[in-house]
């Protein structure tokens, strides 16, 4: 039996675990506050959706989700979407739109991909493929002169890089520190995983609170002490960007010292490796599976979670589906949905309440700040 594949981290991801082996911490010298407003005023929510949301590349989905000629309605981003898979592997986001009179062609109810060797509108049968061509409607003498060929669904600029799904509103959005996460997420294999499970949550917090809670490691022995805590060092973390994007890791040397860093299984199971995808994705890349979580804003207090659990294969037994369960349970039931998401309401219902004036942002919550100054800089 030939040996399995070592799979070895990239060097910027290497350099993150020797810092923390070397024992460096990225920690701040200075208090920061951040004013209660940010999270609170409808004014500045709507200028985030139209100069932030509108502009940048967002993250949908893993690829995983998608098998050839199937789709999924998308709803999350307050626009009617489409995102699917032609019959030769490509992805496309279209508008969940029909060209004749405007209706849903997918249910925005069903979250479930169906399959979409073609797609049928249900009200008068105008059929599409996949990849969104016009390519049949009933009673065509009824619309003379009309050419299938230039009424596909209309289509947004996208991009299917390093296992992951991501799409954008203006079609001259850069996706260029899209494509300098690829190596990044191609090294711990997103695009071979499978998708094992994945739920929406509502949560009555502005999108920005929740991802706070993933930018600093300070809260995890205090918040989550009965649930992860003992997995996590405290507060030992060492992060870098590319582009907009955060990558951090959180370890102990001691662990590292004992293994080969240039086996990235072996390194996964000291530290534990997140990224922030800006503005409103957070990937947690646990020791054998990994967490996706697409932040959607709704209003200025309400936001959607949608969180994907990625495992490396099916499971193929009962004793390996419920390996994975406990897994799933453990954090999407009650470390995000009970602690972190939870958390985030309370923040808000006591800002909203007046009484807490600014955030007060300690030397580990600098990631909080740096997020809320790449915000500004879009406003």
């Amino acid at each position: 039996m030939d040996a399995p594949l070592l799979r070895r981290p990239t060097p910027g991801q290497r350099a993150l675990a020797e810092a923390i082996a070397r024992g460096e911490q990225s920690v701040g010298t200075v208090i920061e506050t951040i004013a209660s407003d940010v999270y609170l005023d409808p004014a500045r929510f709507d200028r985030e959706m139209e100069r932030l949301f509108a502009s940048v590349p967002l993250m949908l989905a893993p690829s995983a989700l998608l098998a050839p000629e199937t789709a999924v309605a998308h709803d999350g981003y307050a626009l009617p979407l489409i995102v699917s898979r032609d019959r030769d592997g490509a992805a496309h986001v279209l508008a969940n739109v029909c060209r004749h009179r405007g209706t849903r062609l997918l249910s925005p109810d069903g979250d479930t991909p169906v399959p979409a060797r073609r797609i049928v509108c249900p009200y008068h049968a105008w059929t599409y493929r996949a990849d969104g061509a016009l390519v049949g409607l009933p009673r065509a003498e009824c619309f003379p002169g009309l050419d299938p060929a230039q009424l596909p669904l209309r289509s947004f600029a996208m991009r299917e890089s390093g296992g992951l799904i991501w799409f954008a509103q203006g079609a001259q959005a850069d996706f260029t520190h899209i494509e300098a996460l690829a190596p990044d997420f191609d090294a711990f294999d997103f695009a071979g995983h499978h998708l094992f499970e994945r739920r929406t949550h509502r949560v009555a917090a502005n999108w920005k609170q929740l991802i706070d809670a993933f930018l600093e490691a300070y809260h995890v022995q205090r918040l989550h002490a009965a649930t992860i805590a003992g997995f996590f060092a405290d507060g030992i973390t060492v992060a870098d960007r590319i582009g907009d994007h955060q990558r951090a890791v959180v370890g102990r040397a001691d662990y590292l010292a004992a293994i080969d860093r240039d086996d990235l299984a072996a390194l996964r199971r000291a530290v534990t490796f997140t990224y922030h995808l800006f503005p409103n994705t957070i990937v947690v890349v646990s020791p054998d599976y990994i967490n996706i979580l697409v932040v959607m804003p709704q209003s200025v207090g309400t936001s959607l979670v949608e969180d994907f659990m990625l495992i490396p294969e099916a499971p193929a037994t009962n004793e390996a589906e419920a390996h994975w369960r406990r897994s799933w349970d453990l954090l999407d039931g009650t470390a995000f949905a009970k602690e972190d998401f939870r958390a985030a309401e309370l923040c808000q219902r006591g800002m909203a309440s007046g009484l807490a004036g600014d955030v007060i942002l300690g030397t580990l919550e600098t990631g909080i700040a740096e997020f809320h100054q790449r915000v500004e800089r879009y406003l």
